[in-house]
């Protein structure tokens, strides 16, 4: 009795080995394999709390939140390759702590920037992508298949099927100019980001860049009361 007890309790334990397993194969990636470091502000937003090897995540046009992805693995030694960015800037990226003596640029990949980037998933673990034109359901499968074996992550400005994460940004305002005078101390964004691992979008509000130019979580908005608020009030009419 004591036997067949303890055989239907491993029964449930057996199934979800089984399903992992199937699940890595279909995927191709280890569900538990490490994900390669972000930010600490952006480690929230992503699952697993970094970048999934095997995995690709669509992103907006936006500059700086793609060396704020890039500058942590570049500095934990990761290669990172960007391509079919002409305007991305060897300092704005040194700034944001992207390690230029790991990042490769290939400004002008023409027509085909599809078999340009999936050349490059070849030998380098991250690279960004900004694609030119609609790829083939087709050339998108090969692609993905290569980045599951070689272990790559791709990070596309636009729209991308089955990504790992989409994060888009919002809400930006700029600190630091007066009225009408002044300098720019840095830009506060939301960056929402929504995954098919989630029921729901995430949010956080970044500094991207800071004062410094570098990217940090936002302070929390203070909060007064209303008698601090009555205070001030009658401090500004006297």
């Amino acid at each position: 009795m004591v036997k067949h007890a303890a055989s239907r309790a491993q029964r449930p334990v057996d199934d979800v080995q089984r399903l992992r397993a199937q699940l890595e194969r279909v995927q191709g990636r280890k569900l538990d394999a490490p994900v390669l470091p972000v930010h600490p502000a952006l480690a929230s937003l992503l699952p697993g709390g970094g970048l999934r090897p095997g995995a690709a995540y669509s992103l907006p046009r936006s500059t700086s939140l793609l060396l704020a992805l890039l500058a942590q693995p570049s500095q934990s030694g990761s290669w990172c390759g960007v391509v079919g960015m002409p305007q991305l800037g060897a300092e704005a990226a040194e700034a944001l702590g992207v390690d230029l003596s790991r990042l490769v640029l290939i400004p002008d990949p023409g027509a085909r920037w599809l078999a340009v980037t999936s050349t490059v998933a070849e030998v380098l673990p991250v690279v960004a992508v900004r694609p030119v034109g609609r790829a083939a359901d087709g050339e998108v499968a090969r692609l993905a298949a290569r980045l599951r074996d070689r272990g790559a992550v791709l990070l596309v400005q636009g729209p991308w099927p089955q990504a790992e994460a989409t994060l888009e940004t919002s809400e930006p305002a700029w600190s630091g100019v007066g009225r009408g005078h002044g300098y720019l101390a840095g830009r506060d964004v939301t960056i929402s980001a929504s995954s098919r691992r989630w029921p729901g979008p995430r949010r956080a509000r970044l500094l991207l860049p800071d004062a410094a130019g570098h990217i940090a979580a936002a302070p929390e908005p203070i909060v007064r009361d209303q008698f601090e608020f009555t205070r001030i009030e009658a401090r500004a009419a006297g």
